[in-house]
């Protein structure tokens, strides 16, 4: 049986899989990832909600009322080590997205999702600059991975959405020690839902991660495969890629606040203790 938190992927067409907030029974976070062929066009209007598109692959051209940024995006695979081509739009905006004419391979496309939030008026389109995205080190020994924030919590250009990738190495961990943030009790804990996008290198490959609760009222465990999400509502929420497989993931946090603060799970934090000499 598949779990409820598991969005299965699409092996072929042009909607890899698609998250909204009423499938996952939340109130903030919408998901959709796209395959897109050579010339395709993708047209959404972001409505009440603001949008982050993420470029995962290939190369495209993003027209917002009318104005077009034009290529963007310069990867072949979410394993390189580069940063995304991305775009901020406010709600309110019409957008079309557009296979750049020298992709001949298609692209990959994120569409991030979030309630507008009451002054999405005063807010802005923006292409993300990939070079200036802060890139960092996480963890250490088998709990190494690599991230890449894309819009994080100290940009202020969104209102509610949080986008971030990380690559873990085969037979690593990743957001391990487990960790939560399903409360609103700042500073030490924020309330946010989590989506996270899995691709897997070489693509045959998959992951597991668990999503719990102190209580065990929620209790899951997935395997994922290429392309599939997972949806974290609440809990601790652990990923292990296993030997021979890296593990990509594109995570999008939202919730009443735009502040990312989370608690590890007291059972195992031990292991963040410093070694003995």
């Amino acid at each position: 049986m598949v779990s409820p938190l598991l969005a299965k992927a699409a092996p072929t067409g042009r909607e890899i899989v698609n998250v909204t907030p009423e499938r996952a029974g939340w109130s903030h976070i919408g998901f959709r990832a796209l395959r897109l062929g050579a010339g395709d066009v993708e047209s959404v209007h972001t409505g009440s909600r603001e949008l982050c598109i993420v470029v995962l692959t290939g190369t495209v051209d993003v027209m917002v009322d009318g104005q077009t940024h034009v290529g963007l995006g310069k990867r072949h695979s979410v394993f390189e080590e580069v940063s995304p081509a991305a775009v901020y739009v406010p709600a309110g905006k019409a957008v079309q997205i557009t296979v750049a004419a020298q992709c001949t391979s298609g692209a990959e496309v994120a569409l991030c999702s979030a309630p507008g939030g009451a002054d999405s008026a005063q807010r802005q389109v923006r292409v993300m600059d990939s070079a200036a995205m802060r890139r960092s080190v996480r963890g250490q020994g088998s709990n190494t991975r690599y991230v890449c924030d894309i819009l994080p919590h100290d940009d202020p250009t969104a209102a509610h959405l949080l986008v971030v990738e990380v690559l873990t190495p085969a037979s690593h961990s990743s957001s391990y020690p487990p960790h939560k943030h399903d409360l609103e009790q700042p500073p030490t804990e924020t309330q946010l839902e989590e989506t996270y996008y899995h691709r897997l290198n070489p693509p045959q490959g998959f992951s597991f991660q668990r999503v719990y609760t102190d209580d065990r009222s929620l209790d899951e465990a997935c395997a994922v495969e290429n392309h599939d999400v997972v949806m974290v509502p609440r809990g601790y929420h652990p990923v292990t890629a296993p030997h021979g497989y890296d593990l990509y993931y594109l995570n999008v946090m939202a919730g009443p606040n735009r502040f990312w603060v989370f608690k590890n799970d007291p059972a195992h934090e031990w292991m963040l203790a410093p070694a003995a000499v």
